[in-house]
């Protein structure tokens, strides 16, 4: 197959049918921009089931994603989009360069979800961007940023709800949104422990990519607990 994108966790690869295309899950690792590097074995894997098990939770609430099917251990077919060139992150808790940046204390809960967005451009180190420079360069129009913060909001009420089942808190995490070939702007790329925060609710242990930029622990530990804890719910 046609290799059109590679990216720091996946490799994007053109399907049979133009309308669609085949994400592979790596093994790579990159914190900091992609200025700490690293790998653990099988982690393509576990993300890839982490994220097809997410999806198949979002589509009982009928929240629209690019997933169709995943078709191997690492490999998922899904509808080829055009992304919006913005990371929307929601935050529950105050944690990593938020909590930094207005020096709050890490694990402090937020009074309701906060949505961000940051502009999707390794050059440019993803900066942080308002509202107005979102229609302004005209990246999606005012209805359409509103559609997807309610979209995220959405997708985080739906997930919070998930990830309590088994006593983890969903502290912050970042999605991306494409439109597809009719124009439907759908939740796109991945949802995996590179992507969020997931501290256990109790220990508040960090299970997450945390665990590498920090120098936590074993990073696989804490993804094949997530995936452990997702895998024995009934999620579709």
């Amino acid at each position: 197959m046609e290799l059109i994108y590679e990216g720091k966790g996946k490799k994007v690869f053109q399907s049979p049918n133009t309308d669609e295309v085949i994400l592979f899950f790596k093994d790579e690792l990159t914190a900091f921009n992609a200025v700490k590097k690293g790998q653990f074995a099988k982690k393509g894997e576990i993300n890839c089931k982490i994220s097809t098990l997410i999806f198949k939770a979002l589509k009982k609430k009928n929240i629209k994603t690019h997933w169709l099917e995943t078709i191997s251990e690492n490999q998922m077919r899904v509808q080829k989009t055009k992304i919006i060139p913005l990371e929307v992150v929601v935050r529950n808790f105050a944690a990593g360069s938020f909590a930094q940046k207005f020096k709050i204390q890490d694990g402090l809960k937020m009074s309701k979800p906060l949505v961000e967005y940051y502009f999707k451009n390794d050059e440019l180190k993803d900066p942080f961007v308002s509202e107005g420079q979102i229609t302004y360069f005209g990246w999606c129009t005012a209805q359409e940023l509103k559609q997807i913060e309610l979209e995220a909001l959405r997708i985080n009420d739906a997930l919070v709800e998930v990830f309590e089942q088994k006593q983890l808190q969903l502290i912050d995490f970042k999605i991306e949104f494409g439109k597809n070939k009719t124009g439907e702007i759908i939740l796109s790329d991945e949802i995996s422990p590179d992507c969020m925060r997931l501290w256990d609710q109790n220990t508040k242990e960090r299970l997450d990519k945390d665990r590498f930029r920090l120098d936590l622990g074993d990073v696989g530990q804490g993804y094949t607990r997530i995936l452990n804890d997702l895998s024995s719910l009934n999620l579709g």
